[in-house]
């Protein structure tokens, strides 16, 4: 089969994709979802685990009351319907991962079906995505390929298991399919599993962190040529963990199916997984129907029961969603539409809502994050909140600029050093020697000196060109690092030449 891919404007001349998403959101319940053992990230190997977890003969499960109750509330996020009698059943398949040689999920009975979520993209297009499903299940362990190439199992001498993973409740949101986005797929799907990942963080179920695997998306693709109703086969990119990646992915399937179908071959429906240091994806295994499965009800579990009062307490507790919050945050901080668009497609607003909230006005914590902070992420090729810069750096050099003890060219410079973890903006002001220079004496003599110096722009000055005053301040501010006042530079630059302001 062919390996080449086809440009992304060629594949959109002929082809229409088809998208879906199924989504996993690790809960951040205390305990396991059918066990005792702690449901904790990054302890050592092996040490979270329960007889249950290891799937032990004899061994009964136990539903976790917490997850079922966060489980409910996404539902409720996505508009779903909550089922009023929801089983468990088993999904049968053998991988070192799973212990017990089957999963504990939901099939034909899920706890949440039929919502929507709007998903708006960057220019303010909004797409509406139909949420077949939300069911609650487990999740495997954790395997660690050793010799291979860059941790993949291909060419790897072993793998180690961790069973603490084994067991932590998960919700899955599966999409109905997606069709209609064109060439914006690959935006799409970013906004979408961001959006997930917005809820679930607002509603507090789960630590929402996707390089840890608190979230993480299957990203199926299928194209059908243009004009055509009838849907391709699809292939699955499994547990694609970060937004840019999801993006990256479902561009490259898109490429990767169009090549394949150009060359007269067939798209193979199959399991894909995601490389993002070559940005490409390579086969796993073929893809599974639920037949292949072997889906049966879970003997040892009974019916999860809701009832419309449990139901709408629940609902009761949703905080502010997402969505309603942004509307409610353009308007409080007299952004415009495509300001605030600017700031979610920065992944700024929870920096800005935080600088806001620590005391800094929405200009000022927008300037600076959208601003120096952002050039420093960039240039770092870091997210903006792993710069170094927090909310209370904003607040603080802010103060100090109102203060008028540095200006703004030197709080930049401040900033530099704040995220190069030299301390806190007024500890580095002290410690460098950075405040502005506002003494009357030393500002005198460096005026002096530069108007000694550009004898023409003082008599401009003196003629009554006053806004050439600024070549002098400019002088002044070179001689003094940038740290002189140079409003009070000015005035005295006036009242030495005997001009009025």
């Amino acid at each position: 089969m062919s390996d080449e891919i086809l440009s992304f404007e060629e594949a959109m001349e002929k082809y229409d994709p088809v998208l879906g998403f199924e989504v996993h959101v690790e809960l951040n319940t205390a305990t396991k979802m059918f066990d005792s053992a702690p449901n904790e990230f990054g302890d050592t190997p092996n040490t979270n685990i329960t007889p249950v977890s290891l799937g032990l003969p004899g061994v009964l499960p136990v539903v976790n009351g917490k997850a079922v109750e966060s489980s409910i509330k996404l539902g409720l996020a996505l508009g779903c319907e909550i089922a009023p009698v929801s089983h468990f059943a088993r999904k049968n398949y053998f991988y070192p991962d799973t212990p017990k040689n089957f999963q504990t999920s939901q099939y034909d009975e899920p706890i949440a079906a039929n919502g929507s979520i709007d998903i708006e993209l960057e220019d303010g297009t909004v797409f509406t995505i139909d949420i077949e499903r939300a069911h609650m299940e487990e999740d495997a362990g954790k395997l660690t390929h050793m010799g291979g190439s860059a941790g993949r199992i291909q060419g790897a001498e072993f793998s180690l298991v961790d069973y603490n993973r084994a067991g932590v409740p998960l919700v899955e949101i599966v999409t109905r399919p997606i069709v209609g986005a064109g060439d914006r797929a690959p935006e799409l799907a970013r906004a979408y599993v961001a959006a997930i990942r917005d809820i679930v963080k607002a509603l507090g179920i789960s630590d929402a962190r996707m390089e840890r695997g608190n979230v993480r998306c299957d990203a199926n693709v299928s194209l059908m040529p243009k004009g055509s109703t009838e849907f391709g086969t699809r292939t699955e990119t499994k547990n694609v963990n970060s937004l840019r990646s999801v993006e990256r992915a479902v561009r490259y399937e898109i490429q990767r199916h169009a090549a394949v179908l150009e060359a007269g071959e067939k798209i193979v429906q199959e399991t894909r997984m995601w490389h993002e240091d070559t940005r490409e994806t390579t086969a796993g295994r073929p893809k599974s129907d639920a037949d292949d499965y072997r889906y049966f009800p879970e003997p040892d579990l009974v019916p999860v029961v809701t009832d419309s009062e449990w139901i709408e307490r629940l609902r009761g507790e949703l905080p502010e969603m997402p969505a309603e919050r942004n509307k409610r945050l353009k308007t409080e901080w007299g952004f415009s539409d495509e300001e605030f668009r600017d700031v979610i497609n920065a992944g700024a607003l929870e920096p800005i809502e935080a600088t806001v909230a620590a005391g800094a006005p929405a200009s000022v914590a927008r300037k600076w994050w959208m601003g120096e902070i952002a050039r420093i992420a960039k240039e770092r090729e870091v997210e903006l909140t792993e710069t170094g810069a927090t909310a209370e750096t904003v607040v603080e050099l802010n103060k100090l600029v109102e203060a008028k003890k540095i200006n703004d060219k030197i709080a930049r410079q401040v900033l530099g050093f704040v995220v190069d973890g030299e301390g806190k903006p007024a500890d580095i002001v002290e410690k460098r020697g950075l405040a502005v220079v506002s003494d009357d004496g030393a500002l005198s003599s460096a005026v002096d000196e530069a108007l000694a110096a550009m004898p023409d722009v003082a008599d401009k000055i003196r003629a009554g060109k006053v806004q050439a005053a600024g070549a002098v301040v400019g002088q002044v501010m070179k001689a003094t690092r940038g740290q002189a006042d140079a409003a009070r530079v000015r005035e005295l630059i006036l009242e030495k030449l005997g001009v009025e302001g």
